[in-house]
């Protein structure tokens, strides 16, 4: 844990930006159970166009399965999910990869019988929110200005089998990229990179903000979480104890307790 969390009692449960527009994204009361257990309770969320958002929590705390509950590969037993104004309920996840949310996944897996760059032609061809169906010309210039983004237009005809760790969270991050999100949601890009591959993805993902979209980075690396995020929510045990600038959630008593112990 960042060695900045030592405590104050300043922070309250309850620090949520008063939203300045209407958010891209509201997650209101969602409540998740897996039998007997309650994997998340009256979660709420809020995150605002262009705005980069961490979202932290100690291992079973939650955060996957809220990140689930958003893309809609699992339904919540109640509360609701709205996507520019839109409510999500009864919209699968690939409804809503096309109107602008799109996920990377903590474990990348690329086609490895395909380049690199076939990698992404396929959710520029079948995932993209576009309405106007791209010539293979324009697909493949597409996807190598993606892959000229991440850093590796020199491997784009490399097979993806063959990537680095590094390359490989890189082409997982360009494939969600590939659809033309306005939300990207970034599930534990950086686990075990060494500090000069954290940054490269740092770099990556702070610089979709010029680009317009939001993200919310899901990070165990707390330095990266410090460094990339205007605002940081805290799940633990299925619940959101804190929400708010990002020194002053890690300074947060209930925050330290969850982490650090009594």
């Amino acid at each position: 844990m960042d060695s900045r969390l030592r405590g104050n009692d300043e922070l309250t449960p309850q620090m949520v930006r008063s939203p300045i527009s209407e958010p891209l994204l509201q997650v209101s009361g969602v409540t998740k159970r897996f039998g007997g257990f309650v994997a998340l309770e009256s979660v709420d969320l809020l995150v605002q166009p262009g705005e980069r958002l961490g979202l932290i929590g100690p291992n079973g705390s939650g955060k996957s399965t809220l990140v689930n509950c958003i893309a809609g590969t699992l339904r919540p037993e109640s509360g609701s999910v709205r996507f520019e104004g839109r409510d999500l309920g009864r919209e699968p996840p690939h409804r809503r990869v096309r109107l602008g949310l799109a996920r990377s996944f903590q474990i990348p897996r690329p086609f490895v019988s395909m380049s690199v760059l076939d990698n992404l032609c396929i959710p520029l061809e079948y995932a993209a929110r576009q309405h106007v169906k791209l010539g293979k010309r324009e697909i493949s210039d597409e996807a190598m200005h993606i892959l000229e983004q991440v850093g590796l237009a020199d491997k784009s005809h490399a097979m993806s089998r063959g990537l680095t760790q590094v390359d490989m969270r890189k082409l997982e991050l360009a494939r969600a990229m590939a659809a033309k999100p306005k939300l990207l949601i970034s599930d534990e890009a950086m686990a075990g990179l060494s500090a000069s591959e954290v940054d490269d993805i740092l770099v990556l993902l702070s610089g979709l903000k010029q680009q317009g979209v939001a993200v919310i980075m899901i990070e165990h690396v707390m330095r990266a979480v410090m460094k990339f995020s205007e605002r940081v929510a805290v799940l633990v045990a299925g619940r959101k104890i804190a929400d708010g600038d990002p020194q002053s959630v890690v300074s947060h008593d209930e925050v330290i307790k969850a982490y650090l112990g009594e």
